[in-house]
This record gives C-alpha cells, sequence and structure tokens, in this order.
C-alpha cells in the first residue's frame, strides 16, 4: 500500500513510519520542522528514519531513506498548496495518514494565528489533495481536548464535543468538521482518531512526563497544576502507532465514509499517581511546587475505546510502569548524547 504520512518527524508520525514500513509498505513522509521545540529532535527521528542532515533539512527536495528502501521524505509546508497538490498527483496515494498540526493547548492561547494557518488550511489542502486524486482512506489526528470541560466519563464519541476551551481543540473540532463535509460531498473514506495523551520513546519534551522526567533527574522542582487534582488516560506510543496501523490497513469498503474514534488507554491515571510511578523508576523524589489549574486545560480525560475494540481490535496493553520505565531508559541513553530541552516548561499533560 501506498501511504502519505504527514508530520512524519513528529512524535507519533515518526514511530507511524518505522511501523509502516516494518509491515511492507511504501510510505512518503513530509515535515516542515518547524521550532515549537527544538528541531534538532526531530532532525534525530529523521536520522532513526535513515535521512541525514543537510538534506533533510532542505524544503521541497525529496530525499530516499538509507536504511528502508520503500521510505522517502521531503521537508513540505502543509499551508504550501502548489507543493502538496504537485506531490498528491505525482505520487498517487491509496491512504494518507496526516498527522501534522501545531500542538500545544497553552502555546494556542498565545500564538493563535498558527494554528488557523496549520491546522485548518494546512489541512484543507489535504482534503483538497485526497479529492482530486482518488485516494482512498483519509485517516487524520484529532484530540481528546475536543470534549473540554466534558463531566460524564468515560468520553465517548457521541458526547457533545460543541464546547471546547481553547483554540487547539477548536481547531481539531474543526477538522472534523471539514473531513465530514468532504466524506458527505466527494464520497472517500475519512476517520479521524481523537488522541488521548500519548507517551513514550522519543517523545515532545513540551510534554509534561518530559517535563517531569528532566526535572526529577535534574534536581529541578516540577510545576504541578490544580494542585495535583488531575486524571489522564495516559497511553504509551506503541499501542497508539499498533491501533493506527489497523486502521490504515484495515479494508472498509463497506463502511460509511466518515467515522470517528477514541484512541486512548481505556483508563483513567492521577497524575499524582503518575509521578509516583516516574518517582519509583528514577529512584528519586520529586520537588513539587503546586499551582492552580492553567486556562484552556481540563480535570480530567478517560477515552471509551470499546468501538475501537470492536471495529479494529485494538489492545491497549501497556501498564504505566513499563511505559514509563521504556522512556526513561531511552531519554537516559539520549541525553548522553545531546540534552534536548523544551522552550516551553511545565505545560499540562494534555
Amino acid at each position: 500500500m501506498k501511504i502519505l504520512v504527514t508530520g512524519a518527524a513528529g512524535f507519533i508520525g515518526f514511530h507511524t513510519c518505522l511501523k509502516l514500513v516494518k509491515l511492507g509498505h511504501e510510505v512518503y513522509g513530509i515535515d516542515n520542522i518547524n521550532n515549537y521545540y527544538n528541531p534538532q529532535l526531530k532532525f534525530k527521528r529523521l536520522n532513526e528514519l535513515g535521512f541525514k542532515e543537510p538534506k533533510s533539512s532542505l524544503f521541497n527536495k525529496e530525499i530516499q531513506s538509507y536504511k528502508y528502501k520503500s521510505l522517502r521524505f521531503s521537508r513540505v509546508d502543509l499551508v504550501d498548496y502548489k507543493t502538496i497538490n504537485s506531490i498528491f498527483k505525482r505520487e498517487q496515494f491509496e491512504v494518507v495518514c496526516n498527522l501534522a498540526a501545531q500542538a500545544g493547548v497553552r502555546y494556542s492561547i498565545e500564538n493563535p494565528k498558527v494554528y488557523i494557518d496549520n491546522n485548518i488550511s494546512g489541512f484543507l489542502n489535504i482534503l483538497e489533495g485526497c479529492r482530486n486524486n482518488n485516494v482512498k482512506h483519509l485517516v487524520y489526528a484529532s484530540s481528546s481536548s475536543v470534549y473540554g470541560n466534558n463531566k460524564k466519563v468515560p468520553f465517548e464519541t457521541s458526547d457533545n464535543v460543541d464546547f471546547p476551551i481553547s483554540l487547539y481543540a477548536a481547531t481539531k473540532k474543526s477538522n472534523e468538521l471539514m473531513a465530514h463535509t468532504y466524506s458527505h460531498l466527494y464520497g472517500y473514506k475519512t476517520t479521524g482518531l481523537r488522541f488521548f495523551t500519548v507517551y513514550g520513546p522519543w517523545g515532545r519534551p513540551d510534554m509534561a512526563y518530559y517535563l517531569f522526567v528532566e526535572a526529577i533527574m535534574n534536581n529541578q522542582p516540577i510545576k504541578i497544576f490544580n494542585n495535583g487534582e488531575m486524571e489522564r488516560d495516559f497511553t504509551y506510543i506503541d499501542d497508539i502507532v499498533s491501533g493506527l496501523t489497523k486502521v490504515i490497513e484495515k479494508n472498509i469498503d463497506s463502511r460509511e465514509d466518515y467515522k470517528i474514534y477514541n484512541i486512548g488507554n481505556n483508563k483513567r491515571e492521577s497524575l499524582q499517581d503518575f509521578i509516583t510511578t516516574i518517582e519509583e523508576v528514577i529512584g528519586k523524589k520529586a520537588i513539587k511546587e503546586m499551582y492552580p489549574m492553567q486556562a484552556g486545560d481540563v480535570q480530567s480525560t478517560w477515552a471509551d475505546v470499546d468501538e475501537l475494540i470492536k471495529d479494529y481490535d485494538y489492545k491497549p496493553n501497556t501498564p504505566i510502569k513499563k511505559g514509563l520505565r521504556e522512556f526513561i531508559k531511552w531519554y537516559k541513553m539520549f541525553t548522553l548524547k545531546k540534552t534536548i530541552t523544551a522552550p516551553i516548561k511545565n505545560s499540562p499533560p494534555c
């Protein structure tokens, strides 16, 4: 199967490219490699995929992986309609997996225009590329943030998501509406996956778990918001990618055109317990600083993934302690080579 993966240098995109290639698919990855966090981590991920600098840093230059014959990459911005359209027309993808987006709840409050450009205009270019080039299936990343301050748990896809509390969430809800419109008008399949807090090796350094580990190992205090009264459906990266690839690979000719699923660990963990587990794995106590809730954040997330289990045999099965052990093992090895720090410190675990 010939597959386009956008956001290929990102956390989930990197792991998805690696998995798809190992499953025997032909993969074309694109990413704009922005500076939301240190781009060197993104270039390191690309290097793991077989794309070396300086070639990987050049815009609109296709390069072949030196590790995988069925993997290519081009540094492209999703808002560049002409280049995106040219890639779609030339490659004739069967499936598109859109994981590119401007991430971050707090950052969306501080830099709203970036989210409209990347998450709305960029997504429109993907929808148009699919429409005009006979793409069979568009799989795209939505987010648990669309549930806003939903009080009912676990979150189900049938719950009302009309009240986002951050611009990031609003753009993700908009993506779902745009996908529904294109499925309805043009008859191609779209599947939105509402990701719940994803963690693991090669993760984003602006995420709370990364910041917590970094701070504890360096004897620095960690900031805990809402005085620690928070819960998250922490989901290990391997479980996410396993579910994502099942959605990509399955024949859905007989399915309705538009579908939304939650993809998470199917359980919630308290933030305090999560921090305690990090302390146990590292073997060191955290220095804790308590703060009130941040604007745009939510107190609890918990995914009902029964639909994904039923339709795709999705099986999240990585215990928190095992997942954190794998992340901390990677973090120690990675920081021996070069420390990567995030410009956005102590963001909430969204």
